[in-house]
């Protein structure tokens, strides 16, 4: 088999098989058309096609060596060895290949780094702020005050919270269906404020809204300017001209609140396990990164009270 087909197999297995997020899905396009263009490349000239059977760990090493050489960081580096393992390890199983040549590539080694946390007094101030312009009445201000607080009331990410529906949300329970990677469901609460922003919101803004997509409007909670469903881009813009004003170092989208209420709730004794249930972690192991960031606040604090430290 051409590795062309075999890629676009994979693809299909990965989205409507495994229910992998499209942002998955894109990643594994982007890694794997890379390998064909370096293994076209590679091959005799004046042959585009690539057979499957030619990719091997010889070809694999070659192509991340190339790209290490080119200036790629190591997280790009390991995330195109993991695409590669998933996609040779698929063909495997399913009778494609005999071996797996990806089984034994290696990924380098990435540094840990710890997620850019708002302090709590900032974050107080930064939704305090957004509640000000909301009192003007606009509707585009009134939803933005219930994005701000929903995003650090529930700590989802923003692809879950654009991808609400009028009908995901208990108002009488405070609580959301959200549905998370591979399109697992769960239910995340909410709190009095956000409860407070997010009626607001339904009641004043989203008829207007609505109102200008006609029909366009459909189930969506959350609704852009021109009443379709709000985009994730709109929220990355609107949290990183937000977090602009504040001081620390970092990326400034939606999930700098996703790791504050995470750090937040665990510096006020929330139960790791529940944190990794809110956000809908797999594995106990990501969200224990966020007790790194409460024990690194921990040593700030004492390193500035004790008189000892």
């Amino acid at each position: 088999m051409k590795l062309h087909s075999a890629i676009a197999r994979f693809l299909d297995h990965a989205r409507y098989e495994r229910g992998l997020s499209p942002a998955t899905v894109r990643s594994y396009r982007s890694d794997l058309a890379e390998l064909e263009r370096f293994a076209a490349e590679a091959q005799a000239a004046g042959s585009d096609e690539v057979d499957l059977e030619d990719v091997d760990l010889e070809l694999l090493r070659q192509w991340q060596w190339a790209a290490a050489q080119a200036g790629l960081a190591a997280t790009t580096l390991a995330r195109r060895s993991a695409s590669v393992r998933a996609f040779t390890s698929w063909a495997t199983r399913t009778g494609l290949i005999r071996n797996d040549p990806a089984a034994r590539l290696k990924s380098p080694k990435t540094g840990r780094h710890l997620p850019r946390v708002v302090a709590a007094e900032q974050m107080a101030e930064l939704l305090d702020r957004a509640a000000e312009r909301a009192r003007s009445g606009d509707p585009g201000a009134v939803r933005d005050r219930a994005v701000l607080e929903l995003l650090y009331a529930t700590g989802v990410r923003v692809s879950e919270l654009v991808g609400l529906d009028v009908d995901d949300v208990d108002l009488d329970r405070l609580t959301m269906r959200v549905t998370g990677k591979g399109d697992k469901q769960r239910t995340v609460p909410f709190g009095v404020p956000a409860l407070g922003a997010l009626v607001d919101y339904l009641r004043t803004a989203r008829p207007v809204l609505a109102e200008r997509g006609a029909d366009a409007a459909g189930d969506a909670l959350l609704l852009g300017t021109a009443g379709k469903r709000l985009g994730a881009r709109t929220v990355y813009a609107l949290v990183s001209r937000l977090l602009a004003d504040y001081p620390g170092s970092g990326p400034r989208g939606p999930h700098t609140l996703r790791h504050t209420a995470a750090t937040h709730l665990l510096d006020g004794g929330a139960d790791l396990r529940a944190v990794q249930e809110l956000l809908g972690h797999a594995s106990l192991g990501t969200t224990q990164i966020y007790t790194h960031v409460s024990i690194d606040r921990l040593k700030q604090s004492y390193a500035q009270a004790h008189p000892r430290a």
